[in-house]
């Protein structure tokens, strides 16, 4: 996959953190697309709050790049009011946002993906990263005993320096293509 500098981008799509980067990265490899070569960068902001500034270098007053986004379901209201601030929409819904290319994750990307993957593939995701053992002690702990797989790997895929990170292209990698999470999908179809 080739690699674009964001301000040299004709299309910037913004992202929380480096896993949804990399989930995005993935799919867009999986589907035979080359980011890069196309002029598009994702790009990692690295956090909600920070989407303002953001916008600022690449929407209509900075770069003016085509811009897309994804967020979790918790940080909507910091991406709604980022692009009415930066002057991209009015009292914007969630269909105002994703008309403007910014999708958001039911819970989060890892919700996604452990709902469309199903626990199994997860769980083999984990045993051929060597994480298997470690979640299988996870779920022992008392806070997460009686909870269901789905709630325990979500938590657990956020524990542990890097796991999101180093996991999130993984389970890209494991998706059967006609089952990818909306939001990934729709973002990526936008730019």
């Amino acid at each position: 996959m080739g690699c674009i500098h964001a301000e040299h981008a004709r299309a910037v799509v913004l992202v929380e953190g480096l896993s949804d980067r990399r989930a995005l990265e993935a799919l867009a490899a999986r589907r035979g697309r080359d980011l890069g070569a196309e002029g598009v960068s994702v790009v990692s902001i690295g956090g909600a709050t920070n989407i303002r500034s953001a916008l600022g270098v690449f929407g209509p007053h900075g770069s003016d790049a085509q811009l897309a986004g994804l967020c979790d379901a918790a940080e909507e209201g910091d991406f709604r009011r980022g692009l009415e601030l930066a002057g991209l929409g009015v009292d914007l819904t969630r269909d105002g946002m994703e008309a403007l290319g910014f999708y958001v994750c039911v819970a989060d990307l890892e919700d996604e993906l452990i709902r469309c993957l199903g626990d199994d593939a997860v769980e083999g995701v984990l045993e051929g990263q060597g994480d298997l053992v470690s979640f299988r002690t996870f779920q022992k702990q008392p806070e997460w005993r009686g909870r269901t797989t789905q709630e325990q790997l979500r938590r657990f895929l956020g524990t542990g320096s890097g796991r999101k990170i180093r996991t999130a292209a993984l389970l890209v990698g494991a998706l059967d293509l006609t089952r990818v999470p909306r939001p990934l999908d729709r973002v990526l179809m936008h730019v």
